[in-house]
């Protein structure tokens, strides 16, 4: 039986990807490493609880005992990290939280993983693998007629988290060559799907609008993203996990580039069809035009030829099935999300910076 430690496995990704790996994968063992920070929120993983397979452990990625325990106690082979401070808005902020979560936490997880594999790594039955999950916004901005990333890009981080994981990455970088860790990276485009914090622009969209109230954005509204949906990301994980060559990295995105304004109007859109409450339809009427974020990226795409080529991995789900699927599942779990809502840290930050301010690209 495999060991694997996934960190941050509360947050959206996190609980998404445990999800996946303990239906396709019957000899992985999961222990999910995660501080329960404002956005973690282990009500999404409760039917694991007294399951042989899941294991939760409340823990810092900076504290370097902690993480020992860990790694030492459940006998951990492989680390999928996804802990990180992941929000734009509030890196602009609080830009010190980002760097000691993003960088500090990553190199302590490192730090401990080479020296437990290189200690006690005989002791430990199969491969070894860090896997580190990251963002595109470490390669900064696109113009219109720029091509889309791959991973020889060059890094151009424009925002505090951009920055902060640009660290991370070359950290997780140094530690493969330095020491020789078995690591892979990967950059991902913005995901969206179930269990995604309210925060980010396509659940507090849905939310905003069945509640009759202001759908923000940014600017003109033409910031371009590529937009993938979470279970497409989780299986691609996967795969470099399975398939990935120790030392590479890998760019996932989910294919397309419609601009924020769009993402908002198909969502209005499909919550015509599917609540069509008079007293809000037709939901675009909500749309709220509000200041642009300060340093705003205006484009972002990725190329994904390379694990498509060597992996095999391409996105099921277009961005009109993954849209459709995400609305349904936050109409069918409004209280899963009330619990999100209700607690005072999200109502503090929504009131200080989403009430007056504005909306999100992320």
């Amino acid at each position: 039986m495999a060991n694997w430690l996934v960190t941050g496995g509360a947050g959206f990704i996190g609980t998404n990807f445990i999800h996946h790996i303990l239906s396709i994968r019957q000899d992985v063992t999961v222990v999910n490493f995660d501080l329960l920070t404002y956005a973690g929120n282990p009500d999404g993983l409760s039917m694991y609880a007294g399951n042989p397979r899941y294991r939760f452990i409340k823990g810092d990625i900076c504290d370097r005992k902690q993480v020992d325990a860990a790694l030492r106690d459940n006998c951990i082979d492989t680390i999928v990290h996804f802990a990180a401070e992941s929000h734009v808005d509030r890196s602009i902020l609080g830009p010190m939280r980002f760097v000691m979560t993003n960088v500090n936490g990553t190199a302590t997880l490192l730090d401990a993983a080479r020296d437990y594999w290189g200690r006690e790594g005989k002791d430990i039955p199969g491969e070894k693998r860090f896997h580190h999950i990251s963002t595109d916004e470490v390669f900064g901005s696109l113009k219109p007629d720029e091509p889309a990333w791959t991973e020889a890009s060059p890094y151009m981080p424009n925002s505090p988290y951009a920055a902060s994981k640009a660290g991370s990455d070359h950290l997780v970088r140094a530690y493969g060559h330095t020491y020789g860790l078995p690591v892979t990276i990967s950059n991902c485009s913005n995901n969206y799907g179930p269990y995604q914090f309210p925060e980010k622009l396509i659940p507090l969209v849905i939310l905003n609008a069945v509640n009759g109230k202001p759908l923000p954005v940014y600017g003109d509204g033409q910031q371009i993203r590529d937009w993938l949906y979470v279970e497409d990301h989780c299986e691609a994980i996967r795969l470099i996990l399975e398939k990935g060559k120790p030392g590479e990295t890998y760019n996932i995105g989910g294919m397309n580039q419609p601009a924020n304004l769009t993402i908002v109007k198909t969502i209005c859109s499909l919550l015509d069809e599917l609540v069509p409450d008079p007293s809000f339809c037709p939901h675009e009427k909500l749309i709220t035009y509000v200041q642009d974020r300060p340093g705003h990226d205006r484009r972002y795409a990725m190329d994904s030829t390379k694990i498509k080529r060597e992996l095999g991995w391409s996105p099921k789900y277009t961005l009109e099935t993954g849209l459709r699927k995400t609305v349904e599942w936050y109409l069918a779990n409004q209280d899963f999300v009330q619990k999100l809502t209700d607690r005072s840290d999200f109502k503090n930050w929504m009131d200080e910076n989403y009430t007056e301010r504005g909306g999100s690209s992320k």
